[in-house]
């Protein structure tokens, strides 16, 4: 997964995530309920304050969460700043840093309460900001389950074919996601989906499945000789709104990725589309499952890791 290009695969196809295999772990809705009992309070306070200084704040957190969950676990370890970090893999170097930022205000705020200081995880920090975002841009607001520890390794290396490409097919979507854990928030860089626009394997360079006046649209805002910093909203209809329109346009041929419009192309998929394009509840309802089993994704507890005071380095 690549930028704030690559921004989407935020939990990247929810039907998806759906097939995530959690690790059992020893977390509760509860577990700061007298070492820190305001800690909810005290992120959603600070992610406010980040989200209303800028947008940018709602995709970049929920990516962050999407990439520290798929490597290595939900531990935190993708903030870590040392000699070959997580962050500096290609597919993570273009994280944006409102993400980190959210994450590092919150734990401000949670440590200038005495009782708290040093008593919450980056990881749990990580979870209910990731939460806030998504209630904040109009998801649902779902209880986040809580007592993970930070990890203490960070290696480029392990960031490697751990993550989902806007290439792939359903197969390796199915395969990815049935050993960890859709896109409506975020934004992509032109080169992302060049190939489909330009030099697909079809007399006309295009790629079929794209709705034409969608590949109209998209060639006037990439053309061939675009400035590969420029960017554009993934979700062409509601790019800030937390909502079901990802589905409709996936049935529209206005999915932007490969591995966004063949969950409607494959009928292995597409009657999970059809749901969730016509039954926003639905796609709530199994987005909370989805999210939730993420969090739990070979989660470390107790003495499996540690409580970051900083959450960029190891104690």
């Amino acid at each position: 997964m690549e930028s704030q290009s690559f921004s989407s695969i935020i939990l990247s196809s929810l039907l998806l995530s759906l097939l995530l295999t959690s690790a059992s772990a020893q977390l509760r809705e509860d577990f700061y309920k007298t070492s820190c009992p305001n800690v909810e309070s005290l992120v959603r306070s600070a992610v406010q304050k980040k989200f209303q200084q800028t947008f940018v704040t709602a995709p970049a957190t929920l990516r962050l969460y999407f990439h520290d969950c798929f490597v290595r676990g939900c531990d935190a370890s993708v903030m870590l700043a040392n000699s070959s970090p997580e962050k500096d893999h290609p597919d993570d170097i273009s994280l944006a840093g409102d993400g980190f930022d959210t994450v590092i205000k919150a734990k401000a705020a949670i440590d200038s309460v005495p009782q708290c200081r040093n008593k919450v995880s980056c990881a749990d920090i990580l979870a209910l900001a990731t939460r806030d975002v998504v209630s904040l841009t109009g998801g649902p607001f779902y209880k986040v389950e809580l007592g993970r520890r930070d990890g203490r390794i960070s290696t480029k290396a392990s960031v490697q074919r751990r993550l989902p490409h806007p290439e792939f097919n359903l197969d390796q979507l199915n395969s990815m996601f049935a050993s960890h854990g859709a896109h409506t928030l975020g934004f992509s860089h032109c080169s992302k989906f060049f190939n489909r626009l330009y030099n697909f394997r079809t007399k006309n360079k295009t790629d079929p499945t794209i709705n034409p006046n969608y590949a109209s649209q998209l060639k006037g805002m990439c053309p061939k000789n675009v400035d590969p910093r420029i960017a554009i909203n993934m979700d062409p209809s509601t790019p800030q709104q937390f909502d079901n329109a990802y589905f409709k346009n996936l049935k529209q041929g206005m999915g932007l990725f490969t591995s966004d419009q063949i969950l409607f192309t494959d009928p292995r998929s597409r009657a999970t589309v059809e749901l969730f394009a016509s039954n926003n509840a639905a796609f709530q309802k199994a987005f909370i499952i989805a999210i939730t089993k993420l969090g739990q994704v070979d989660v470390k507890t107790g003495n499996q890791g540690e409580i970051r005071r900083d959450c960029s380095l190891v104690n």
